[in-house]
């Protein structure tokens, strides 16, 4: 790569944020600002200059506009810089600006110092939607491309509670998969929970134990107020807890975890990402792309393996689309899979394998059923959470391969708030 020679103008350097460093540097003839932060790639836009010296002014949006002149030249280009080339870029300018020569800048081969930053892959596959009236789908596409990127999801978060094992959290949410049942809450509101629930403990320092019942539920009862058009109300979320959890104690945590959360409660969840495979995969009619046109019987069964997954930790390793992926793999091919995601083998190929043991176990098991609930339309039952002893089911698991074991035969609740400790 050709070495490109940027010269700083004096008293350019300019802070946004507290995390956008800008610099306005000028290669060749051409001026261009160049800026870099934690969340974005760094980018250098070149704009034309109308004098020797630019100066920043703080404008007074009540002031009229006084000689302000167009450029009608050539549009401006983007130039993406990639890591490297913006490291050499920001240290030439250093040096020029401390009188060295550009001769003396020695090669860079250490990128350490680019860990903390996230570029984002700038190629987005296709979108795999069929033409809709009422939106684009390649608008949605990407909107659905982006959630997976802004809401980030790290089995590492243990890491942050040494006195948590993750056998914990698997004891947690199956515990909120039965309370989902029992209430005739959507699959898609267990999972708006779990999605809470984890994202949470990443923001969190050494959570007691004693804490996780009380999280857990607080993330169920926010869950619901998104998802459900008549959710339950507050004092049924406590009566479930036996007295481990009040009232009081549920919206003070309420208010904990959206703010931990940054009111941020809209991902795309796994089951989300399944509808939309299942949708896409057996769609006749483009016109009624919202309306189900896949198999209740293997909607459910994929639900199941799903639900059996999530309470590993290690599913935290991937990405929601990928988990949803690689289930429907599991009971279709690749090639279907590639036609209603996009992804590569290359993609799914990890989570394909870390997913037999449970698949092996789900087979093994009796088939789930269709249930019934009431006041619920048959064409809707395949949306209403069910629950089984996913817990006796991991344990399988754990005998087939090298998964997280969980102990079965413990209470599943902590302790009625009387008998908890005073000092917590």
């Amino acid at each position: 790569m050709s070495r490109r020679r940027y010269e700083p103008l004096p008293d350019r350097f300019l802070f946004f944020n507290n995390n956008i460093i800008c610099r306005v540097l000028k290669q060749s003839s051409i001026y261009c600002f160049c800026f870099w932060s934690d969340k974005s790639t760094l980018i250098s836009f070149p704009f034309s200059m109308f004098s020797e010296r630019v100066t920043l002014q703080v404008r007074d949006e009540n002031a009229p506009d006084v000689n302000v002149r167009m450029a009608r030249k050539r549009k401006p280009e983007i130039h993406v810089v990639t890591s490297s080339e913006g490291a050499r870029c920001y240290e030439e300018a250093e040096l020029r600006d401390s009188g060295k020569s550009l001769a003396d800048i020695p090669p860079m081969t250490d990128v350490s110092c680019f860990k903390r930053y996230r570029f984002r892959n700038l190629f987005i596959k296709p979108s795999p939607l069929p033409c809709i009236s009422w939106a684009s789908s390649d608008d949605v596409w990407i909107k659905m491309l982006n959630k997976e990127l802004k809401y980030v999801h790290d089995k590492s978060f243990m890491e942050r509670h040494p006195n948590l094992q993750p056998k914990m959290r698997s004891i947690l949410l199956d515990w909120l998969l039965e309370v989902s049942e029992v209430y005739t809450l959507h699959r898609e509101t267990f999972y708006l929970a779990q999605d809470y629930f984890d994202r949470f403990m990443l923001t969190q320092e050494d959570v007691s134990k004693n804490r996780l019942q009380l999280i857990g539920i607080t993330s169920l009862f926010i869950a619901s107020k998104m998802e459900e058009i008549y959710p339950p109300k507050l004092q049924e979320f406590a009566y479930v807890t036996d007295g481990a959890c009040d009232e009081d104690e549920i919206l003070e945590m309420e208010l904990i975890l959206l703010k931990a959360l940054n009111w941020e409660l809209c991902p795309e969840t796994v089951v989300s990402w399944l509808k939309l495979y299942s949708q896409v995969d057996s769609l006749k009619d483009g016109s009624n792309f919202l309306i189900p046109q896949f198999s209740q019987d293997t909607f459910i069964q994929i639900t199941q393996l799903l639900d059996l997954c999530i309470l590993d930790i290690e599913s935290l390793d991937y990405h929601y689309g990928v988990l949803a992926a690689a289930a429907f793999w599991h009971f279709s091919s690749f090639d279907v899979v590639h036609k209603v995601s996009g992804l590569t083998w290359d993609s799914i190929e990890s989570c394909v394998r870390w997913m037999t043991p449970f698949v092996r176990t789900v087979s093994e098991c009796s088939q789930v059923q269709l249930k019934d609930f009431k006041k619920v339309a048959a064409e809707d039952s395949h949306n209403i959470q069910t629950h089984v002893d996913y817990l006796t089911m991991l344990v399988i698991c754990f005998l087939f391969s090298c998964v997280s074991p969980v102990g079965v035969g413990g209470i599943l609740t902590p302790p009625k708030s009387t008998e908890k400790p005073l000092n917590q």
